[in-house]
Parts: C-alpha cells; structure tokens; sequence
C-alpha cells in the first residue's frame, strides 16, 4: 500500500510540474487578450506634466472595433518617440490595463552662443532649431551644433569646436548654451589646372570665383575654402570651354586636399578640353505643320563656319521658343540636336521644334520675401496663373530675379498640380541686404583729389525702387546729386529714371575758369534685347560762369582820355597816366593777363539756360563689364538742345570698343571714338558747349589741352574746344605672369591718334570793340609788358587742323580698393600751342 502511495504522490507531483507551464501559458494568453481587449480610451498615462493625457492617447490608432493590439501598441510607442517630447516611454499591463509611463523633456529657457566673434548671434539663432520656450531634444541639439559648426566652415573656419551645454534650472527647465571656438581663417593656399593645353592657369583663374589667398585677402573673401563655391567653378570652367568651341570638354574633378603645414587648402581642377569645333550647318526642322521653322531663324544666334557656343545655341533656343510662343504656339518646344563630325571637328545644329504637353501653371508659390513685395517678384515672369508653361520663360525670370541683385539665393522649382495638366512654380529666395553706405575717395588729373559721400538703396521700401543721394567734395570740383529709379513704369518693363544735381568745377591749372551748374534729367530706358538698350532723356540745367576779377578788369570806360582801370604793366609800358592820350588807341585789356574773350563774354551774357532731348543706344556683348576680354561695346548718343532755353545745337557721339583675346593671356583692344557738334540755323555755338578734349582721346597731353585755344600771350590761353572730333587706339593689355593672379596687375602698351579741331564759337565783342586779330605785337623793348597800342586787343585764335598721336605704357590694377590705371605716354605729333602732360593717374575706392 506504501509502494502505491508512492506511486500515486509521484503521478501527483508529475502532473502538477506538466499543468504549472500550461497554466502559466493560459494565464499569459489571457493576460494577452485583456491587452487586445483594452481601447485607445481605456490607456493610463502616469508623468506627463504638460502634454495632455487626450494628446498621448492620439498616437495610438485603433484597428478594426476600436481595439488595440499589439502591433498598433508599438506603432504608437515609436510616435511618441519620434514627437521628441519625451526622454522616456514605457509601456506595462497593470491590473489588465495598458500603462504609458512617460518622462517629460524639459523646456529650453534660453539659447545662449559664447565664443562667437565673427557671426553674430541673430544669424546663429534663425540657423538652429532649438529655441526659448521649445521643448529640449538631444538629437536636435547635436544637430544644431554640427549646423552651427557648418555656418564657420562655410565662411572658410575650419578648425571651429562647437560644444553644446544643458544647464539644468528648476521646474524642469534648461538654459541652452553653445561654446563655439572659431579658430582661424582657412583659405586658399594654390588653385591648380590640370589637362589645359588650350588656356592657361593665368586665363582660367579669370574664369573662377574662388581666389588664391594673398596680402590682401582681408578686404574680400573669395579666398575662403566654400565646397560649394568650389563646386560651383566647375561648372563656370566647363561653361567657359563650351563657349569657345569645347563640345567634349568634361570637368572631371575639383580636388581639395587641406595643408597642415601651410594651414590652407589645395584645389585641383581636372579637365579633359577634347577638340575644338566649329558649326558646319544650321537647319530648322519643324514637326508642327503650321509653323515653319525657317522663320524663328533670325533669332538664332549661330553661325556657319563659327566656334560652336554653347551659350549661344542656349540664348538661341530661348528666344525661338519665345517667338513661337508669341506667334501663338503656346506649347511648342525647341530642342537643339548636334552631330558631330569628329574627324573634321565639325558640329551639325538642328532646331527640332515640336509640340510639347499642353502644360498650364495652376499656381506661382512665392517663398522667403520678407521684405520685398510680391508684385516685384512676380513681374518679373513673363507669365502668370493660368498661362501655358513655358520652361524658356521660367528660365528668363530666374535669371531676372537673380540679376536684381535683391537675393542671396533663387530658386524656381516645379511641382505637380491638381491634375496632370496642371504645374505649381514655386520660387524659393533668401533675401540679402540691399542698402548702401559708402565713402569714396580717388585722384584725377582734372579733379585733383576728390572724396564721395554716398547713401542708395536698391530695393527702396521693398518696391523694387533705386534711390541714391550723394555729395562730392574736391580741389576743384564740388556737387551734390539725388537719384530715383523706378524700373517698372506704369508697370511696363520701361524704367523711369529721375537726377537733380548741382556741380561746381573751380578753376584749376587747366582752366581758368569756374562753372555752375544746377539740373533736373528725367529718362527712360528701355531693354531691346540682352545685348541692345535704349535710353531716351530730356535734360534742363541753368549754367554759369565764374571767374576770377583780376581775369575781367578790362573795361572801355576813359575820362578825359584815360583808361579807367590801367593794369600796372600797362603804366609800366606807356609811362604816367596822363602823358599820353589813350582815347584812340582801342582797349588794353590785356595788360595784366585777362581770360579770354570767349569766357569773358559766357561771363557777361550771365546763366544761360539749356533745355535738350537726346537718347543713348547701347549694344553690349562684352564677356565681362568690369575686365573684358572679349567682345563689343558700342555708344551711340545724340541730344538736340533748343526745345526751350536760349541754347540751340545738336551734338552726337559714337564710341566704340572691341576686344579681342590674342595669344598667351595677351587681349587686344581697339576703342574708336568720333563726335560732332551742329549749328543749328543762326543760333551760335557757346564756346561752353564745345567738345574739350585731351588724354580722353589721346593720352600724354593734358586734359583740355589738345584744340583749338586762345593763343594770346597777355592772357590766360584757354582752350576753347572744337565742334568734330575724332580718335583711334589701339592696345594690348597683357598680365604679369611672375606675378600671383590674385594681385590684380597688368601692362598695357598703346598708340593713340586723333583730332579736335573746328571752334565755331564767339570771336568779336562788338560792346567792348574787341576782335578777333590775326597777329599780336609785344613792345620791342620788354616783350614781358603790355602790347603795342592797337594790337592784341582779343581773341588770338589757333584753330589748325593737326592730328595728334603718342605712343605710351599703362599700369592696371584691378586693387580690392577699386579699379586703378597709371598711364605714361609721349606725344608723337602735336601742335604748337598744346599742353603736354605725359604722366597721368586715375582711380578711386568705396570703403
């Protein structure tokens, strides 16, 4: 009985230890279904503070009956994660409820920068994303330092540390702190090319924005490592080779390697140029049966037998699918197509205009203006809300927002719309300052030194305005001016232009004399094409002149025979007052040295009053306006005075200049430069109205120093300028190449011909008797006192026909203090009575 006892304690004991895991198992599995039983309301929430218990529960999303399983208790678990609300998220079954236990992140009482010099804490603070009164987030905080860290580099400091503190403050608050260490600058140390057989390193640097690191790098900042900006030359460079012909040129990689020794970077560019072609043909093909191809052929801007452009087949394909556009072919696309010969070096263009997807713009989304108006933006597309899409026009406006100049960054994007016809722009800007301040100050052979004070603002009240006050302060020349530009009139792409000034030239060692001047110009302007513009003015000044007494004390007045107001050297010659009769013997006015007669009768006559229209035509293909290198530049002006006022002529001038590069970095420049100056009926000329001409159209003599003059040896000899002009240069303009890029210097070597010739002003005063005589008498026993009775008694007129030529050498600085040039040349052939002045220096700076 024992033995069965024990039999059956141990079948007890047996079945007891199988049903334990069993009976653990059912209770799991009901535990389990009390989980799948809970719902979204049911859910206790335990140490949340200031986030709602409704707002906890909102991430956990229900399935089918309201109920809750476990994979929807997870899903909510990770979104509350991801709120960065919380530090912590635990989820547990109490008493067969779901738990969410949560630890609140603590709220960030400020943001604080220590450290930073060189950036300023408003820009670090709208850069980060941790903010005062924001909850704190870990990541997010990294996040901000590797941000904070990348705004230094950007700006060429790449040894800056950026390490973030949380400073713990009661009631579950933090102070935010970053400790930035800035470092030092890194720069450029040496820009590099290699596989450039065609251009050198020299021309190629000229073509980059990114600059070699040198003495003067402290006024600029090109010469900052900036990836981007790296990045951003490889494109100019293979731009650059695509323009000149270089359809295989790749730009296979821009380099950088940092130098712990040298403390900067090495930036390497490798290209692949490939061969130079040319365009062998140009055809039309049109797959839209109402347009004929052949008629957008005026707009193209290639050429048989010329370099392949890639800029050019651009602008061409741009200005095709904008007149197929205006011919009513809304949707047309021009797409370029070129086969190569690769044997010849040849490139066959075909413009395929086809139909494109009829494409409407449901909407233009206008980004980051803060300042400036939407309209301003908005004006300068050429299509609006509703119109077809047309990517050439989208581009054009682009490049327009860009060159106003208003915006650190543009971009225009696209994004589907609300059907598949539909298209939404979106264009994203960042604004930039557009304001001015500016002091400057230069030296000119005329002016003598000269300083500008000067306040503008481009994007005027965020209208898109241009406003500029100035005042000017020199030796010998003086003035104030205000400025209005309006550049959308009546809102057509015509500008409104509006001056007002007020100038003063004093006398100098050129002129004797001084001139007043206060005027109102109002013009318009407006845009051809790109490389075509057009100005028409009016303009209305009150002019004057000054000048010295001792240079006007020439009077008619005798009593009793006498002169009233003998010079001294006149007494000197002619003995004591009354000794001899002077009554018959004319006008002494030169005695002492007067102006001559031509400013003396300007001064007489008083302001005269100048009411003139004229217009300016402009064509422009220059490669670059500040230091070209290649292309034309072309002045047309003319100005008709008479509509009003009491002046009547019409002037016109051309001037033009070409470069041209020639061989090893050495540009060749011809500058061609003619004017005249018409009578218009009886109306005479006023000697201030003239052309005055000097190293403007030949270098080496002095300014006002070439033309016709007053030759009169008692008076002061002025020039009193020519009606026709003319002037030729040649020049090469040719770097240093033992010199760094980034300096700035080169030479130049010039010849220099021209003319002035053919004064038309006055020459007799018939109310003093004075005139114009063809010889003048000094006293045979001291030609240093007065003339003879009856001689030099006006104007001695030296009105000859001479061309003059020089030959010199110039010096060109393009210096971060502005443009400088030094000049020394020497007259070939002048005439007897010119100024010769072989050195010359002009230039100034904004600071």
């Amino acid at each position: 009985m024992n033995v069965g006892m024990r039999v059956r304690g141990g079948l007890l004991a047996a079945l007891i230890m199988f049903a334990m895991p069993v009976a653990v198992t059912l209770a799991a599995g009901l535990v389990s279904s009390s989980a799948l039983a809970q719902t979204v309301d049911s859910i206790q929430v335990e140490g949340n503070r200031r986030v709602e218990v409704a707002t906890i529960r909102s991430y956990f999303k229900p399935g089918p009956g309201g109920q809750l399983d476990q994979g929807r208790i997870d899903d909510g678990l990770k979104a509350l994660i991801e709120t960065g609300l919380f530090q912590d998220v635990r989820i547990n079954q109490a008493g067969g409820r779901l738990v969410v236990t949560v630890v609140e992140n603590p709220v960030i009482g400020r943001v604080a920068f220590e450290g930073n010099k060189k950036v300023k804490d408003e820009q670090l603070t709208s850069e980060i994303q941790s903010k005062p009164r924001g909850t704190l987030s870990r990541p997010v905080v990294q996040s901000d330092a590797q941000r904070i860290a990348e705004i230094y580099r950007h700006a060429g400091r790449y040894d800056v540390t950026v390490v973030p503190e949380i400073i713990e403050q009661p009631n579950n608050r933090v102070d935010l702190v970053f400790t930035i260490t800035e470092g030092n600058k890194t720069g450029i140390n040496s820009i590099e090319f290699v596989g450039n057989t065609t251009y050198s390193a020299y021309r190629l640097k000229d073509v980059i924005k990114t600059r070699e690191s040198n003495l003067l790098s402290f006024l600029g900042g090109n010469d900052v490592y900036d990836p981007d900006r790296i990045e951003a030359d490889r494109d100019l460079i293979r731009r650059y080779y695509l323009k000149h012909g270089f359809a295989d040129v790749q730009v296979v990689a821009a380099l950088t390697e940092y130098d712990p020794q040298r403390k900067g970077f090495l930036v390497t560019f490798k290209i692949e140029e490939g061969h130079q072609y040319r365009v062998a043909s140009v055809n039309y093909q049109s797959s839209i049966p109402s347009l004929d191809g052949n008629v957008l052929s005026r707009f193209s801007r290639v050429n048989v037998g010329s370099l392949y452009n890639a800029e050019a087949l651009e602008k061409s394909v741009e200005e095709m699918q904008i007149e197929a556009s205006r011919r009513g072919f809304a949707f047309a696309v021009v797409r370029p197509r070129g086969d190569r010969n690769f044997e010849a070096h040849t490139v066959s263009i075909v413009f395929a205009i086809d139909e494109g997807p009829r494409t409407y713009i449901e909407r233009i989304n206008v980004r980051g203006n803060t300042r400036t108006r939407d309209y301003v933006i908005r004006r300068e597309f050429d299509l609006s809300e509703g119109d077809a899409y047309n990517r050439a026009l989208v581009d054009r406006a682009e490049r327009r927002l860009k060159n106003l100049d208003f915006f650190k960054s543009v971009k225009v994007t696209n994004e589907p719309g609300s059907s598949s016809d539909r298209i939404i722009l979106n264009v994203e800007l960042e604004e930039k300052s557009t304001g001015d301040f500016s002091v400057s100050g230069g030296y000119s052979t005329m002016d003598g030194p000269l300083a500008e004070v000067s306040i503008s603002e481009r994007n005027l009240l965020g209208r898109g305005l241009f406003g500029k006050v100035s005042v000017t302060y020199g030796e010998f020349a003086r003035g104030i001016s205000l400025s209005f530009v309006e550049p959308y009139l009546l809102d057509y792409r015509v500008a409104l232009g509006l001056d007002t000034y007020y100038r003063e030239q004093l006398p100098n060692p050129f002129i004797s004399y001084g001139t007043k001047t206060l005027g109102f110009s109002p013009r318009i302007g407006l845009t051809l094409r790109e490389d075509l513009s057009l100005q028409l003015r009016y303009s209305i000044y009150e002019q004057q002149i000054t000048l010295p007494g001792f240079l006007d004390n020439c009077n008619n007045s005798f009593t009793n025979g006498l002169p009233f107001n003998p010079s001294p050297a006149f007494v000197a010659a002619n003995g004591p007052m009354g000794a001899v009769d002077f009554s018959g013997m004319g006008l002494y006015c030169y005695g002492d040295g007067e102006a001559s007669l031509p400013v003396r009768k300007e001064l007489a006559n008083g302001a005269s009053l100048t009411s003139a229209v004229g217009y300016s035509l402009d064509y422009n293909t220059l490669d670059n306006n500040k230091n070209p290198t290649d292309g034309l530049l072309v002045d047309l002006r003319q100005d008709f005075a008479g509509v009003g006022g009491n002046v009547v002529y019409l002037k016109s001038a051309i001037d033009a200049k070409y470069y041209t590069p020639l061989v090893a970095d050495i540009v060749g420049l011809v500058h061609v430069q003619s004017g005249i100056l018409t009578e218009i009926g009886n109306n005479q000329i006023r000697m201030l109205d003239h052309f005055q001409m000097g190293p403007n159209l030949v270098r080496g003599f002095a300014p006002n120093g070439i033309g016709p003059r007053d030759i009169n040896p008692y008076g002061t000899q002025d020039a009193l300028g020519g009606t026709k002009y003319w002037g030729a240069s040649l020049e090469l303009q040719m770097p240093f190449w033992f010199l760094p890029k980034e300096i700035g210097l080169k030479g130049a070597i010039y010849a220099d011909a021209g003319g002035l010739y053919d004064y038309q002003g006055p020459t007799n005063w018939a109310l003093t008797g004075e005139v114009n005589m063809p010889g003048c008498i000094p006293p045979t026993n001291n030609p240093k006192l007065a003339p003879a009775p009856g001689t030099c008694l006006g104007l001695q007129l030296d009105n000859s026909n001479i061309v003059r030529t020089s030959v010199g050498v110039g010096l060109i600085w393009q210096s971060p203090f502005g443009p400088l040039r030094f000049d020394y040349a020497v007259p070939i052939t002048k005439g007897p009575h010119d100024w010769v002045q072989q050195f010359m220096f002009g230039g100034g700076t904004t600071f």
